[in-house]
């Protein structure tokens, strides 16, 4: 479901840093044509604040404490919720903008974006188009073409990233050395590196790895 166009874009900030809800707040307020509805300080306030009151443009930060900026898009595209969101985030791995777009979020920018950038973008998404920066856009482009790791080889490539042996590995997990083995191959063919030790790194650089899950 799309959210309807009106000729005011109401905008609702969610943050989880009250100087940054303020100074967006105090930026876009005077803008022709947009009104800021509120800010939310988690995923779950602007949940609830979805539930009450049209909203047609969510700006919406990644990393937040409880719901993140990920589930609050999963949630949204899952219920239905006629809201557009765009990214607002200090975070720019691969994978944040992978899981960000894919999560729904019709616009990715960093916090340090022009106004003038971050009104196109606003209008652009408003209109039902997609926004994400030239150099954005690459790095999410390089990350599709990249075979997608399973489940298990995520969760191996997590405990490479803590220094972890095959043979350690293998007992966490139930599974043999071998077994351990033939998926650190796959890890390291599938990011294209050439050990485990830049697999590691990489996975780390790059935000595949998840520490907060």
């Amino acid at each position: 479901m799309s959210p309807t166009l009106t000729s005011t874009i109401r905008v609702l900030i969610v943050d989880d840093h009250p100087v940054v809800r303020a100074g967006l707040t105090s930026m876009l307020g005077t803008q022709p044509g947009i009104t800021v509805v509120g800010s939310a300080s988690s995923g779950e306030e602007a949940l609830e604040i979805l539930a009450h009151r049209s909203v047609d443009i969510l700006l919406l930060d990644l990393r937040m404490p409880g719901t993140n900026g990920i589930n609050t898009l999963l949630t949204i595209k899952r219920q239905a919720i006629p809201v557009r969101a765009i990214v607002l985030t200090s975070y720019e791995t691969d994978e944040d903008i992978y899981r960000a777009i894919h999560a729904g979020a019709g616009g990715y920018l960093l916090k340090d974006t022009p106004l003038r950038v971050m009104l196109e973008a606003i209008h652009a998404v408003h209109s039902g188009n997609r926004y994400i920066p030239r150099h954005i856009a690459s790095r999410l482009a390089e990350r599709m073409m990249r075979s997608n790791l399973t489940t298990r080889e995520l969760e191996i490539l997590k405990m490479l990233t803590k220094g972890l042996t095959n043979k350690q590995i293998g007992h966490a997990l139930g599974i043999s050395d071998n077994t351990v083995r033939n998926h650190v191959n796959s890890i390291i063919e599938k990011l294209e590196v050439c050990d485990r030790t830049e697999a590691a790194t990489t996975a780390i650089q790059r935000g595949i790895v998840d520490f907060d899950e």
